[in-house]
């Protein structure tokens, strides 16, 4: 998987809760909210990154961080629904669902988006994407 990485953001989060992000995907903007929990802090500190999305399961968008995220005070699992934003621990990928799924020991969820995020995840194929903090 190809990944390229810009200077990540100098500013350290004492909370994500509610920080917004933005994600351009294949030219197209599209805003997500963010969950405080230690992965979403570190997903933060990474940003700004230009990766490229791959398609997995038919259901949800990956791609590997260029380093494992914190999971100090995560839950054991979640139920993603589409529109989330999501870390699965054993692999280390961050997974943008656009279809249902069932609850999933050692996924965390990083945040969600606020709308329109299903029709461009649900495209064929992989997506190039930035994904910045929106200030």
């Amino acid at each position: 998987m190809l990944m390229t990485i810009t200077a990540p953001s100098q500013a350290q989060h004492a909370s994500a809760e509610g920080v917004r992000v933005r994600f351009t995907i294949e030219g197209k903007a599209l805003s997500a909210t963010l969950e405080d929990n230690s992965a979403s802090r570190s997903f933060l500190a990474m940003l700004p990154v230009e990766v490229t999305l791959e398609d997995y399961a038919s259901n949800e968008k990956i791609f590997y961080p260029a380093e494992k995220l914190s999971t100090a005070d995560v839950p054991d699992g979640v139920d993603p629904e589409p529109g989330d934003i999501t870390y699965y621990v054993p692999w280390g990928d961050v997974a943008l669902f656009y279809r249902d799924f069932r609850y999933s020991a050692g996924l965390v969820r990083l945040g969600r988006f606020d709308e329109g995020a299903v029709p461009v995840l649900s495209a064929s194929g992989s997506l190039k994407a930035r994904i910045e903090i929106i200030k």
